[in-house]
């Protein structure tokens, strides 16, 4: 059987979560002011940001490449992607109050759910 290309959206998708994974990948060096990475609504600092943040970069390429490679994994992922960035903005929101525009909490929650939308009506291009 023939896979079925993954379209423009998924790519741009797969491209995303990857540049994420670098991102959180980068997370311990402090390349950045006040960069650190977000768990359960906290800003991680120390040895929690070194571990955290090389733990999920690591879970997000695999999920890009799930992603990329039209795997059927990539469909269970979307959804606790999805769940845990909800869960983790709207903690953060609750916690520092202004923190974050409604902008970022827009892409912020928009993107991972789109892709779990987008991942789901194309269940059955999924290998």
């Amino acid at each position: 059987m023939a896979t079925r290309s993954r379209g423009a959206t998924l790519t741009l998708f797969a491209v995303l979560f990857a540049l994420v994974a670098i991102s959180n990948f980068l997370k311990p060096f402090h390349l950045f002011p006040n960069d650190g990475f977000v768990f359960l609504g906290t800003k991680l600092t120390g040895t929690a940001n070194a571990i955290m943040g090389p733990l999920f970069g690591l879970l997000l390429l695999i999920y890009a490449y799930g992603i990329w490679a039209m795997r059927r994994y990539a469909l269970p992922e979307a959804y606790i992607c999805a769940g845990c960035v909800i869960v983790n903005m709207v903690l953060f929101s609750m916690k520092n109050r202004n923190a974050l525009s409604i902008v970022s909490i827009v892409v912020g929650i928009g993107i991972p759910l789109a892709t779990a939308i987008v991942l789901s009506r194309r269940n059955a291009d999924l290998t």
